[in-house]
């Protein structure tokens, strides 16, 4: 990116160590095999900056009266210059997702679709980036509506809570049990009616390895009795 030309990229939020695995923190081994990882962890920085200027970039395109095609094409275009795209070490790692309303994930408008985007629309934009096969994919709720606030704001806090619980040696189950416990503590109103927020159970993070966006490991969204661990060096997406 023109705005980092000595590839300095931000480390962004780091997350320290706790419980068992708090020693590695201040084990001089323990620093060191992080900082062997540091090259990796910098393409992963530099697709995660990239997607931030692409994320904000949208925001301003996405607006009610749009055709949902023509938001993906300027999208992925800004996405192309911004990374410097060259196939297959750099780009887009995914279709753009933008699932509205009901459809919880994984929609993306073909050549000719004519759906357009509309004021009381929550849309769920899926932005994947990648550098040297580092992949970044992430996800935001866009809406206009100011009554889903307590729905965004379930989602965000829920989100943030099953990164918090994520760690090495971290059960997948757990760290679903995280995201159910702050998500279903929401309720919504709308049109005079209150629903409760519900996590989606068959909707799951996932792990994500070089040039492969699933990974094998699945992060449910609930509560569940998976002892799968996560282990040292994995990439995950947590997604709610």
């Amino acid at each position: 990116m023109d705005l980092f030309p000595k590839g300095d990229f931000p480390k962004g939020q780091i997350c320290e160590y706790i419980g068992m695995n708090a020693y590695r923190s201040s084990s001089a081994e323990m620093r060191e095999s992080d900082r062997q990882m540091s090259s990796i962890l910098n393409e992963h920085r530099e697709a995660a900056e990239v997607h931030r200027t692409a994320r904000k970039y949208l925001r301003t395109i996405a607006q009610p009266g749009e055709l949902m095609i023509d938001i993906v094409e300027k999208l992925e275009d800004k996405v192309r210059e911004l990374v410097r795209a060259h196939f297959p070490e750099r780009g887009i790692a995914f279709p753009t997702g933008c699932s509205i309303n009901h459809v919880a994930a994984h929609w993306t408008p073909n050549a000719g679709d004519k759906t357009v985007l509309k004021r009381d629309d929550v849309v769920k934009f899926d932005i994947g980036i990648h550098v040297n096969g580092r992949i970044i994919d992430s996800a935001f709720t866009h809406y206009f509506n100011p009554r889903y606030d307590p729905l965004a704001l379930a989602v965000r806090e829920a989100t943030n809570a099953g990164i918090r619980e994520a760690g090495i040696d971290v059960r997948l189950g757990d760290v679903g049990a995280a995201i159910q416990e702050v998500m279903e503590s929401y309720e919504v109103e709308l049109d005079g009616k209150v629903y409760p927020v519900k996590a989606i159970r068959n909707l799951c993070g996932h792990s994500v390895g070089h040039y492969r966006i699933h990974y094998g490991k699945s992060v449910p969204s609930v509560k569940t009795a998976d002892q799968t661990k996560m282990e040292e060096g994995e990439v995950f997406a947590i997604e709610t």
